[in-house]
């Protein structure tokens, strides 16, 4: 990578956004897990499963206060480092943000306090309300940033104004409805369910190997296992449907995961492995599965999926293209705000200014596109293409633990549901040692979702390249140090802290302190008058 502002700007809020959505997945789901225990604690009455509940819902807790803390710089980012892009399209991307800090944000977090807090100042059915009012605010949180981000996958819904030189909404609706955020939304949230869930799984086999908290873990295990094959289920079909909306709007994205150069005829296979070559523009030694990528990007056995040679012409056309809007563009401009344009020149503007953010891809090489020489045309419309390596096998990690979650969940599924907990040891430590995994897949995915439309900030609009902020190198090698640094340091403390609670496990409540002395005085016909305790602080074996 240069050391140019450009790539330093999309360095900075790359490690910013890994960071925060290392907290992002855990969180989603176990607001919903915590949620489901508690429901059905308040069914049952059983103090195991409110002492479930506040175990879990502990280490949610220590999760949703640094995935906070790690969130709030991102969204000041784009008035910092992206200012531009905000002027740009400000109207649009703005308000999905807005919405989720209003109303999404502020849900959690005010539910969240009652939640940790009003466990006596609560009904059983209030505090469960609160427990689902966190989960629900959680996710409509993901669902208001992801119609952010997948309107910049898929810019619906918006116009271009030439006089104001920024994009303006024309249907919130379709802003709201966009099909590419719908899929990525749900996508993204079963992907945080079955992070959550794997979680889970570990810890409570670590309990089980340690021969510790058994009712506790078996009951924990019980709900991920459930949970978790239903959210795997979910992933892959809706990494399915991501595919085929990908077909539509980000066909150079699909090209390069495939590493795909030549278009294929109808129904395309699928590149199970190779090597993809970016000089020689080649994917060798492939192993392919006839059939599957068309069946996948077309829901057909009769359409072709573009390869990356016939979209990289493409584009060159739309760069052409491009230009004469571009051209209308500075006419209108020159003529003033708010003077009378003429009918000939607004329809130039009109018919091609589909395909103006083209034109701007000619920028990094010349000031004015259209002084672009036929070579540089070329290069622009070479640059549509991104580094196909990375994505290429970034895509293939992210399904096969996807594949590797469903059968983990699938099998713990079985044994807690059918063969009561008859589990190897060996098992037990697959599932421990799984923990990171959704961690690795998660990220492998936002990876290839972002790295994968380059070099467009908003696919077929606004090139990244022109839509930074005027920021020295040196100011932003220190704040890139600086967030590496704090981040860094928030990571070492969650994870301290998650370690420090598994370790110290769950401990008695005054109710769970109370069912035990009732229940003791039952077996051993003892009087029992209420507050006695077995022993304190123990913790529950």
């Amino acid at each position: 990578m240069e050391l140019d502002v450009v790539s330093l700007s999309r360095l900075q809020f790359a490690m910013t956004a890994l960071y925060h959505f290392l907290f992002v997945p855990l969180t989603l789901g176990l607001s919903v897990l915590v949620a489901i225990m508690e429901s059905v604690y308040v069914m049952t009455d059983r103090p195991i499963w409110r002492q479930m509940t506040k175990f879990w819902g502990t280490l949610f807790g220590i999760n949703f206060v640094l995935g906070v803390a790690t969130g709030l710089t991102m969204e000041f980012q784009f008035g910092m480092n992206w200012s531009y892009y905000s002027h740009y399209v400000g109207d649009i991307f703005g308000a999905p943000l807005a919405i989720e800090g209003l109303m999404a944000f502020f849900l959690e977090a005010t539910f969240v306090g009652l939640f940790f807090f009003g466990w006596d100042k609560l009904s059983k059915v209030g505090h469960l309300v609160t427990a689902w009012m966190v989960a629900i605010g959680s996710n409509l949180s993901a669902l208001w940033i992801l119609i952010a981000n997948g309107w910049m996958q898929n810019p619906v819904g918006a116009v271009f104004n030439p006089e104001t030189m920024r994009m303006e909404v024309e249907s919130f609706f379709e802003v709201l409805f966009n099909e590419v955020a719908q899929a990525k939304f749900v996508h993204t949230v079963s992907a945080g369910y079955v992070t959550a869930s794997i979680f889970v799984l570990g810890v409570s086999a670590f309990y089980m190997l340690r021969n510790r908290h058994i009712d506790l873990a078996k009951r924990s295990m019980t709900v991920a296992a459930s949970f978790g094959l239903a959210s795997a289920l979910s992933v892959i079909v809706l990494g399915d449907e991501s595919g085929y909306t990908a077909t539509t709007h980000q066909q150079m994205k699909l090209a390069a995961i495939e590493g795909m150069w030549e278009t294929e005829e109808a129904p395309a296979p699928f590149n199970l492995i190779g090597v993809p070559d970016q000089e020689a523009r080649e994917t060798r030694y492939t192993v392919q599965v006839p059939w599957i990528l068309g069946l996948i990007a077309t829901r057909s056995l009769t359409e072709e999926v573009p390869g990356i040679n016939d979209l990289v012409a493409e584009a060159e056309e739309r760069i052409r293209d491009g230009l004469i809007a571009y051209d209308a563009l500075v006419q209108i401009r020159a003529l003033g705000r708010g003077a009378e344009v003429p009918d000939a020149l607004r329809a130039q503007f009109d018919e091609h200014g589909g395909d103006l953010g083209y034109a701007y891809l000619l920028r990094p090489y010349v000031d004015d596109p259209r002084d672009a020489t036929d070579a540089q045309i070329e290069q622009a419309a070479w640059d549509t293409v991104p580094m196909v390596g990375p994505l290429f096998w970034s895509f293939r990690i992210m399904v096969g633990l996807g594949f590797f979650f469903l059968i983990l969940t699938a099998y713990f599924f079985w044994k807690t549901s059918f063969t009561r907990f008859r589990i190897p040891r060996y098992a037990l430590w697959v599932a421990f040692l799984s923990i990171p995994l959704p961690w690795v897949a998660a990220e492998l995915g936002w990876f290839v979702a972002e790295y994968g439309r380059q070099p467009w900030i908003i696919e077929g609009v606004l090139p990244t390249a022109i839509a930074v902020s005027e920021l020295g190198i040196t100011d932003l090698l220190i704040t890139l140090a600086g967030f590496v640094a704090l981040y860094s340091a928030l990571f070492v403390v969650e994870v301290w802290l998650m370690v420090k609670y598994v370790r110290k496990g769950p401990y008695l409540d005054q109710e769970a302190v109370d069912a035990f002395a009732q229940a003791r005085a039952d077996v051993f016909h003892l009087p029992y008058g209420g507050g006695d305790r077995p022993t304190t602080g123990a913790p529950a074996e």
